[in-house]
């Protein structure tokens, strides 16, 4: 698999992550060890997971299976924290609670250091520069070795990317940022895109296929073991299944046939290919599924397919958000 940098940095991972968002919740040991092998044969090398993910369950799950079946030399392990189960404080970017945090999370991943540690959403109650400051502790006492943020729009982001390059040597620069962005979600690129790139920071790109939608999977029906059909993630797909969202399916489809491809690896290819984007985070269901989506890798999409993808899923971008003489 083509390795590409983590942002304006020297380290180098693949153009295609293994998400974990589901591990110790829906995927057991059994699936998420076969997810990984195939993963890792495939030369992937980006695993992200999180501090909240099934309650911790996530990492732990990861933990044992890396030196056991992966050698955590192949791996660049990235884990957040900030997100916090408290009804009345979603997030918490205090210092002392995402120092606690990331040595837990070391703890559950049988690890003395993650190659990347993010801030998981940015904490309107902490100052920022005292959230930064954890990540500047983190990299300097080696328990991380580079840094980002995680669902920062794009004021957020260019103030602490712009405070960390303030202080060279002292801070640490931001390697890369983790939103949403796929055909249904293109709001990253009215700022937070822009942003990033100026910067210097890399795009990691969540839920690259629509959270699921963009596999063509609900075009007709909700199959019954789809995530649209479960109880807990059913109101993550459904904002996803409207008309407009269903009118940028049939044009991925329409592709796909074209290519004679796959409506996953045609809306995928597009997504790892924009400006910016350094690897998708793929969350599978089991082994099958992931192969699938890693087979995206000989595919090129030709640039009159990316230009109609482009035209029938494009996002209304006026003031502010365009260049101000354009308009």
């Amino acid at each position: 698999m083509e390795q590409r940098h983590l942002g304006r940095t020297g380290l180098r991972v693949s153009r295609i992550g293994l998400g974990t968002l589901t591990w110790g919740r829906d995927t057991d040991e059994h699936d998420a060890a076969d997810q990984l092998k195939v993963f890792w044969e495939a030369g992937g090398t980006l695993v992200d997971t999180a501090d909240v993910y099934g309650g911790g369950e996530a990492e732990y799950l990861l933990g044992q299976l890396v030196e056991r079946l992966v050698p955590r030399r192949d791996l660049i392990i990235a884990t957040k924290a900030g997100s916090v189960p408290d009804p009345y404080r979603r997030f918490d970017g205090s210092r002392g609670h995402l120092l606690s945090a990331l040595d837990e999370s070391l703890e559950r991943l049988g690890t003395d250091y993650v190659d990347l540690w993010q801030i998981h959403a940015f904490d309107s109650g902490t100052p920022l520069e005292e959230t930064l400051h954890a990540l500047d502790i983190a990299v300097s006492t080696g328990r991380a070795r580079y840094a980002g943020v995680s669902n920062f729009c794009g004021w957020q982001l260019a103030k602490a990317a712009t405070w960390q390059l303030a202080s060279p040597g002292i801070r640490t620069r931001l390697a890369s940022t983790q939103m949403e962005y796929s055909l249904l979600q293109r709001g990253v690129e009215r700022e937070v895109l822009p942003a990033a790139l100026d910067l210097g920071v890399g795009l990691l790109p969540s839920s690259p296929l629509g959270r699921g939608v963009l596999t063509g999977k609900y075009r007709h029906s909700t199959p019954s073991d789809s995530r649209g059909a479960s109880e807990q993630m059913a109101p993550f797909v459904e904002p996803y299944l409207d008309e407009a969202a269903g009118r940028i399916v049939d044009a991925v489809a329409t592709a796909a046939e074209g290519l004679a491809t796959t409506t996953l690896e045609v809306a995928l290819a597009w997504v790892r290919d924009r400006p910016g984007v350094v690897a998708p985070i793929i969350g599978a269901r089991n082994a099958q599924q992931l192969t699938a989506a890693l087979s995206v890798e000989s595919l090129s999409l030709p640039d009159e397919i990316c230009q109609a993808l482009d035209d029938v899923s494009a996002p209304v971008h006026r003031y502010p958000d365009q260049d101000w003489s354009t308009l």
